[in-house]
């Protein structure tokens, strides 16, 4: 598929500083990197600082970058704002903000990675528009930036040409997401499996697994024996009575301890593996979603309707559209 601006290759500039947080450059620069294996020359790529040279990053590693004025005349498609512990010092040097503003009045895309956002805003690129950046850091981005609108749920954002990300490895999202936009969605899907990681998904899509919430709202991994018990019953009668027979307790007792844990009740638990179960299936089979609805213990295709809409909200045929890998 041509490309949406020219068939030449697309300049993709990091602009990074000192302190940046390693892999937001390193997950990003990576996926337009290997597009070039998928899709010969779609992407040329280099890292900016504000004086060239190493720059230090969070990790014992340092990054080579050329000088960012040295850019200014220079073709550049996309422009992307690292994040990391030194991005609220960056945000507030006003040679780097002046830089920013100077390189992305040029570009037909600007985006940011995590906390690499509270650049964009101190540039002012963010007025008026939804962003995002890491979940514990959006209160903060709100709170010093009243014009932006913040949300704190989605892997990434899109604003017309303006993209900002969640932390970290969300970056890659939105990276795979700036493939698809740029060549289509068959070469992302091929970079995706290139690189072994999640296919493409919308920036809709919450920055929250919910593996991961279950592990960190119990943190003590009390339950953990039981969540694995689950994953490899969904198909069984999970009511509260057998969840407590399997963890030698009473279903009263099990219930009021489980969701002290666990900060949601046991068939709320249920229901949010069951409903992963089924979003898998629908990614990587062609089964009908009524036997979907049965292997994951729903019994029908409208409670797993029903229960894609409250976690997800979207239909098993669209969530399938939009996800299902090609054989």
């Amino acid at each position: 598929m041509p490309s949406k601006y020219d068939k030449q290759s697309k300049t993709i500039a990091f602009l990074v500083f000192g302190d940046v947080k390693l892999l937001d450059v390193a997950g990003a620069l990576q996926v337009f990197a290997d597009a070039n294996l998928v899709r010969e020359d779609s992407y040329k790529t280099v890292v900016i600082s504000m004086n060239g040279g190493q720059t230090n990053t969070d990790t014992v590693l340092s990054i080579p970058t050329e000088c960012a004025a040295d850019w200014l005349n220079r073709r550049v498609d996309t422009l992307i704002i690292a994040g990391g512990p030194g991005s609220r010092n960056a945000s507030q040097d006003v040679r780097v903000i002046a830089q920013v503003q100077a390189l992305a009045a040029r570009c037909k895309r600007v985006g940011s990675i995590c906390t690499g956002a509270f650049v964009l805003a101190a540039a002012g690129f963010l007025d008026g528009r939804r962003a995002v950046t890491h979940w514990e850091s959006c209160v903060q981005l709100a709170q010093k930036y009243p014009l932006v609108r913040v949300e704190t749920d989605p892997i990434y954002i899109r604003d017309e040409n303006i993209w900002t990300s969640a932390g970290v490895t969300a970056g890659i999202d939105m990276a795979l997401a700036m493939v698809t936009d740029d060549f289509g969605r068959p070469t992302a899907l091929a970079l995706a499996r290139l690189l072994v990681t999640y296919m493409v998904r919308p920036g809709g899509q919450s920055q929250f697994s919910a593996t991961l919430n279950r592990q960190f709202e119990d943190s003590s991994g009390r339950f953990d024996p039981l969540h694995c018990w689950i994953e490899n019953n969904l198909h069984s009668d999970l009511r509260v009575e057998r969840l407590a027979e399997q963890v030698n307790m009473s279903p009263r007792n099990f219930a009021r301890v489980y969701t002290t844990h666990t900060n949601q009740s046991p068939a709320k638990a249920v229901e949010g593996m069951r409903a992963e179960a089924a979003r898998q299936l629908l990614e990587d089979t062609d089964l009908p979603v009524t036997a979907i609805a049965e292997r994951c213990g729903f019994g029908d295709d409208e409670r797993l309707r029903r229960a894609l809409h409250r976690t997800l909200n979207v239909s098993p045929s669209d969530y399938r559209q939009r996800f299902k890998v090609p054989a």
